[in-house]
């Protein structure tokens, strides 16, 4: 049986539960409401004196949201003067600001009548204003007199959230610049359509049919209408033509300028002076095309690229610190710095990058990842600024707050790759540049054997030349497949950090993995101690996590829950790919590899991965470290065979361990114990045999190769040092999205000598067409406009593209090594 009554509430029309004690007197009868929530909204519209919205209203509002009560704590952070500083603009000379703030909730005019009239009543509120179509409200205050906390509070009060709205610079100029494409795009449409209009009865009639009257004035009516056609819609063609003269790099719009140019001069000149033809129509349809065809390319541009300043505005605006009295404070998240520890709330966002302390969750990584499902994340485990926490509250320490979180070295390395333009790219800016001298050479040879032939048709034949073969197509054959493919493999979470690596990435014939960290998950454990001295142990352990704790490598990891406040280890150094070594109680301990850490020879006590730990190069104990393969290993490393690509394996770890995991994984190449420079020899001996390689890696002793490979792959869980180093970076930890790359990097690869071949083409079949006379200046505009939206509508099919199924392989065992 239900519990809900047939009464409604009357504030959000909402069913009222039977027995609902809210509600509210409107016109001295009591009205139901369905919320406690509703009751404060109502109550605070009738209290204010504002109860005409009920009689107004033409749609229901929202239901208030019943968690607003719990954000009223972090409005206040909008008091504080930096960060008003960003949003908030000087409105007068009395000191008032002015802001623009993005309201929700908003659904009909008596919502806007409401706000206004609820906000203009406060003390302070100078004046405020709704944009009803795009849900924005402008207001000024006195911040000597009322706070902009309170601003939000009141617009809660009557169940509207807001937030400060101040779009980006790169946002607003895209926004105008759209805007004014649009508005040349309507003049060159009308005037073409009036032009038109008085074109046809002059090329309809009969000789001698229209009297010469109306010949001049359909000829000066066209001339006033192609004028701002000209002067206005073509205005992008002359300047871009002006800038390229100034650079000495002929462009496309070279060539359109000179066509629009040189037919309206003419035609002008027909008018004034009563000599010649007129080609206006001509002249406005050919401008109205073009304009046509960038305004449809561009469009596809940005919406194939829309997600790639998204990363930009990631990090929440504010944050909750905890004080070393316990207490909580809110404040701007610019304002963390290392070590604060910030309480996350379920439903916020992680303000900065840091390590759990407190409390367990899941967390949302889907836009720095590209997976969607939740991951879990608990005491110790990192959690990256930008993350939405979906479940419990926690407390986490900073470790690299504001421009040196991670999101931010993401944009920072995006914005690296798309600086530089990979080679295909640079030889299609060539070709384009070459073809436009050659083609104003060829023009004017056709011009004068045309001016021998037939002067009468020179100026047509001439515009249709330069129109008809304007390289626009080889201009974006490959900045749209690009701009694609970098979409495309960012929303499978690998990030291009160097403009050639789609380009090489598309070449390769060897994949290269390191071993811990890569195809492993790199998360150790210490599953075995055996002590060789008179030391237990514990005691054993905490030395070790002691040196570990200056380390980076996977293996750190494994250690940390042994750690002792009391153990300092000083003058640690890391002999890479070896072990560690520093002192503590003045004797020098040493842990990694058996020949590294004592001079003696020893046996090692079984299978699996061991490291010794010395004292003064004397043995003092034996660890033993278990890491599991990765879900997808097996998987990844089929498809990648299968795409007939060869698949090796180095590690500077034990031979029995690599040969383990080399079995496992069908992986027949493979190398154990290799250093830094034996890895880097091996892949110079590779691309000496004409390879092109991709490595993959993790750590600070892959750098060195890293940084030799055709393509570098860098580990969501990479150093820094490593990230810096590579090519590309996986953002999720599934090594599938190394296949998917390749495949990506070989589609788009593919798209751009697509696009090419098709560019070349057309402009070579329709060159000696237009020097012939067989087209005319308004189907050769046609045919170029159609051309370029050829090329970005191929290139657009990147974004459609599905990975290929997987070969399905029986599961990987578990690594025993």
């Amino acid at each position: 049986m239900s519990n809900a009554s047939l009464a409604s509430c009357y504030h959000c029309g909402s069913a009222v539960p039977d027995g609902a004690p809210w509600k509210i007197i409107i016109d001295e009868a009591p009205q139901p409401l369905c919320c406690p929530g509703c009751e404060a909204v109502a109550h605070a519209i009738v209290e204010g004196g504002l109860e005409s919205y009920y009689r107004y209203r033409t749609e229901l509002p929202e239901r208030p949201d019943e968690r607003q009560a719990s954000k009223s704590d972090t409005w206040s952070v909008f008091d504080d003067p930096a960060l008003q500083a960003q949003f908030t603009h000087p409105e007068g000379d009395e000191g008032h600001l002015r802001a623009t703030l993005a309201v929700e909730g908003i659904t009909c005019a008596a919502c806007a009548w409401l706000i206004e009239h609820r906000l203009n009543a406060l003390e302070g509120v100078s004046s405020s204003a709704v944009n009803l179509s795009h849900h924005r409200l402008r207001v000024c205050w006195d911040p000597t007199r009322i706070k902009l906390s309170q601003l939000f509070a009141e617009l809660a009060s009557i169940g509207y959230d807001a937030q400060p709205y101040e779009p980006d610079q790169a946002q607003a100029r895209l926004q105008h610049e759209e805007r004014m494409n649009v508005r040349r795009l309507i003049v060159a449409a009308v005037g073409m359509m009036q032009v038109m209009m008085f074109s046809i009865p002059i090329y309809v009639s009969d000789p001698g049919e229209l009297s010469a009257d109306f010949y001049a004035l359909f000829h000066w009516l066209s001339f006033a209408l192609a004028t701002p056609v000209v002067l206005f819609s073509a205005q992008p063609f002359f300047r871009n033509a002006l800038r390229d003269l100034k650079s000495g790099v002929l462009g496309m719009d070279v060539p359109v300028s000179l066509a629009i140019g040189g037919a309206y001069l003419a035609s002008s000149y027909a008018v004034l002076f009563d000599v010649g033809e007129v080609y206006f129509d001509s002249v406005a349809m050919f401008t109205f095309f073009l304009l046509f065809g960038r305004y449809v390319e561009g469009r596809a541009r940005r919406r194939s690229g829309h997600s790639g300043n998204a990363l930009s505005g990631v990090l929440p605006v504010s944050a909750i610190r905890l004080e070393a009295d316990g207490s909580e404070r809110i404040l701007p998240a610019s304002e963390l710095a290392i070590g604060d520890r910030v309480l996350i709330k379920p439903g916020h966002g992680v303000p900065a990058d840091g390590v759990i302390e407190e409390g367990e969750s899941s967390l949302d990584e889907s836009m720095l990842t590209g997976e969607y499902l939740p991951v879990t994340r608990r005491i110790g485990d990192s959690v990256v600024g930008g993350s939405q926490n979906m479940e419990n509250p926690l407390t986490m320490r900073v470790t690299h707050p504001g421009n040196t979180a991670r999101v931010a070295g993401i944009v920072d390395l995006t914005d690296r790759a798309f600086a530089s333009r990979p080679r295909l790219a640079q030889m299609a800016a060539r070709m384009a540049h070459l073809f436009v001298l050659r083609l104003l050479l060829v023009t004017v040879c056709v011009t004068v054997a045309w001016w021998i032939i037939d002067p009468s048709r020179v100026l047509w034949i001439m515009i249709s030349v330069l129109v008809v073969t304007c390289p626009c197509a080889l201009a974006l054959a490959t900045p749209t497949a690009l701009t694609a493919g970098h979409g495309q493999l960012r929303q499978r979470g690998v990030l291009i950090t160097r403009a050639d690596a789609i380009e090489s990435l598309s070449n390769v014939t060897r994949v290269i993995f390191d071993k811990t960290g890569t195809l492993t998950r790199g998360e150790m454990q210490l599953t075995q101690t055996q002590p060789l001295g008179h030391h237990d142990s514990e005691h054993l352990r905490a030395i070790a996590a002691a040196l570990e704790a200056h380390s980076e490598h996977p293996i750190a990891r494994a250690f940390r829950p042994f750690r002792d406040a009391t153990l300092q280890a000083r003058h640690v150094k890391s002999h890479t790919g070896s072990g560690l070594e520093g002192t503590l109680d003045g004797a020098v301990w040493r842990l990694g590899k058996p020949d590294f850490a004592s001079q003696q020879s020893i046996a090692v006590p079984g299978s699996g991965q061991w490291l010794l730990l010395s004292e003064d190069h004397q043995p003092r104990a034996w660890f033993k470290l278990h890491d599991g393969i990765r879900e997808d290993a097996a998987q990844t490393v089929a498809a990648l065979q299968a795409r007939g690509l060869a698949v090796e394996l180095l590690s500077g770890d034990t031979r029995e361990a690599v040969e383990s995991l080399a079995d496992q994984l069908n992986i027949e190449t493979w190398h154990a114990g290799q250093s830094p420079e034996d890895k880097l020899n091996r892949l110079r001996e590779l691309q000496a045999q004409g390879e092109r390689v991709v490595m993959i890696g993790d750590g600070i002793n892959d750098v060195p190769v890293l940084a030799g490979a055709d393509v570098a792959i860098a580990m969501n869980g990479a150093t820094d040092l490593a990230r810096t180093r590579a090519d590309a970076v996986l953002m999720s930890p599934r090594l599938m999205r190394i296949h998917d790359a390749v495949d990506i990097a070989q589609a788009t690869r593919r798209i751009m000598r697509q696009n090419m071949i098709w560019s070349v083409c057309y402009n070579f079949s329709a060159l000696p067409l237009a020097a012939m006379g067989l087209i005319p200046p308004w189907l050769a505009a046609i045919g170029m406009s159609l051309s370029s939206l050829v090329v970005v509508g191929n290139a657009l099919r990147l974004s459609r593209w599905r990975s290929a199924p997987p070969p399905s392989i029986a599961p990987a065992k578990p690594v025993t090594a």
